[in-house]
């Protein structure tokens, strides 16, 4: 898929919104990209699911892990179009990220790790960590849009859909915050329960 046409999709069923956000990661931003949006119409999950595995075709994976709540389903989406398994990391009630449900992986498993939106990387790096604590190995990670303006390190090969300039702030220095704006939470870390 071609970068205006995955602007142009994401922009028809209204996950590029503009305000004054808290991200995920802490950080704020007049931008928020609401991927759910997305992947609520099953084609257009398996369209950019089958998009996405395409950059990693030429790599020998056993298995997709995402970070729950946001990239479960493009995670799933990817791996079925790479026909392996698909697992998700979630946050126990520490707050800590761990595979559960009876999820396990083998021994020196190839692991393709897949996220929705990348900031700063952060959930992307604590699955990486969860998948090499569990005996996984990383070979590659990929996100549909990657809006870390070039900040992003996951130690290994990382890739995209589409890459956004969409600027984000530390909250001390959001402009927003100065002009006398509060943020809204839309990400799911904010919206969660006691497991």
């Amino acid at each position: 898929m071609k970068r205006d046409e995955l602007i142009k999709l994401f922009e028809q069923v209204g996950a590029i919104r503009t305000g004054h956000f808290e991200l995920s990661s802490g950080r704020h931003s007049a931008t928020y990209i609401q991927c759910a949006l997305v992947l609520a119409h099953p084609p257009l999950a398996e369209q950019l699911g089958h998009a996405l595995a395409e950059l990693f075709k030429d790599h020998s994976t056993g298995c997709v892990v995402s970070p729950a709540l946001g990239a479960v389903i493009i995670g799933h989406e990817v791996a079925r179009a790479l026909g392996v398994r698909a697992l998700f990391v979630e946050r126990d009630r520490s707050g800590q990220m761990s595979l559960r449900r009876g999820f396990e992986l083998v021994p020196d498993e190839r692991v393709l790790v897949i996220e929705d939106v990348w900031t700063t990387g952060g959930s992307t790096r604590e699955t990486i960590g969860v998948v090499e604590e569990s005996g996984g190995l990383v070979v590659a990670a990929g996100a549909l849009i990657d809006r870390s303006g070039d900040r992003l390190d996951l130690n290994v090969r990382a890739h995209a859909l589409l890459e956004m300039d969409v600027p984000s702030y530390e909250p001390d220095e959001c402009p927003l915050c100065r002009a006398g704006g509060a943020p809204t939470r839309p990400g799911s870390r904010f919206s969660r329960t006691a497991l």
